[in-house]
């Protein structure tokens, strides 16, 4: 029986597609060898050119087509880059503006240390340095302040507190991390003072200020020494240095005046220290004492 159905592909026709394939890759081989043969002057460069002239333009449209594409990724990569960048280099200034703000305050804390190491040094006391951070209520008529450092540091009521510049108080209160200082501005202050030049005693007390402008009054144990202008007065200390050891600069005399009343020459004296500036401190503590800091020792007596 014949099959006469026209769907049924004939034999013949794979034998076709293998025909076609097999001279399509004679004509590759026939091309790549002439144009390997032929170098620069190959018979097959007309019909490259000629194919470069046909497709180049293509290329160069789809490459204009797609480069918004890629430059968008790569302007969003760049641009978080910057960000990046923008972001560090903003930090950067903010520090460095910083420590420019903050670099006088380190310097002047730097120097008032010094000058407690000198203090140590000259006077041959040990110091628990501290810094002052509060003050007490002008409505208490007490001119305090507190210090951060307490017991924990070997600060014990009845301590004397002075600075580079000379005396500043005594520890009235104490608790495990801070203390109060009682100035020896404060009205209630009674400190025992010598002339520097004469070594005649007497005492300083307070007026009650502490501005600039701030002053204390001596009162000489001996009624007929006068003291001269710009006489030194100095801390003549106590018993066992408690509150206040010897020889710790208070100030100077600006004046003289006399009491009719007592017969008593008075001498107003401006402090060396400027309570209403008061940073970095100092608390005289016996030698060997140790704590929660390092204690500025001082030369040996």
């Amino acid at each position: 029986m014949v099959d006469l159905d026209p769907r049924r592909a004939p034999g013949p026709r794979p034998r076709r597609s293998h025909s076609l394939i097999v001279l399509l890759v004679l004509a590759s081989l026939t091309v790549i060898t002439l144009d390997a043969k032929g170098g620069d002057n190959s018979p097959i460069e007309p019909l490259r050119t000629v194919v470069g002239n046909v497709i180049g333009p293509v290329e160069t449209v789809s490459a204009a087509a797609v480069r918004p594409f890629s430059d968008l990724t790569g302007a969003l990569r760049d641009n978080q880059s910057l960000r990046h960048q923008v972001a560090s280099l903003t930090a950067e200034n903010s520090r460095l503006r910083t420590a420019d703000e903050v670099a006088p305050l380190d310097r002047r804390r730097l120097a008032e240390y010094d000058g407690l190491s000198r203090t140590a040094r000259d006077t041959g006391y040990s110091l628990v340095p501290a810094r002052v951070v509060g003050i007490g209520p002008a409505q208490s008529f007490n001119r305090t302040v507190t210090i951060d450092a307490g017991t924990s540091s070997g600060v014990r009521t009845d301590m004397t507190v002075l600075n580079g510049d000379g005396l500043v108080g005594r520890v009235i209160r104490v608790t495990s991390t801070t203390a109060t200082v009682l100035l020896i501005a404060d009205k209630s202050s009674v400190v025992g003072g010598r002339l520097g030049a004469n070594l005649e005693i007497g005492n300083v007390r307070g007026e009650g200020s502490i501005d600039g402008n701030g002053r204390l009054e001596l009162d000489l144990v001996d009624s007929s020494v006068t003291p001269q202008h710009g006489d030194v007065v100095v801390t003549w200390g106590s018993d066992h240095g408690v509150p206040y050891v010897a020889g710790i600069p208070i100030g100077k005399v600006t004046s003289v005046y006399s009491n009719p009343r007592d017969l008593t020459n008075h001498a107003e004296v401006e402090p060396f220290v400027d309570f209403s500036s008061l940073d970095v401190v100092g608390v005289v503590v016996p030698r060997g004492t140790h704590g929660d800091r390092a204690v500025i020792k001082g030369a040996a007596r």
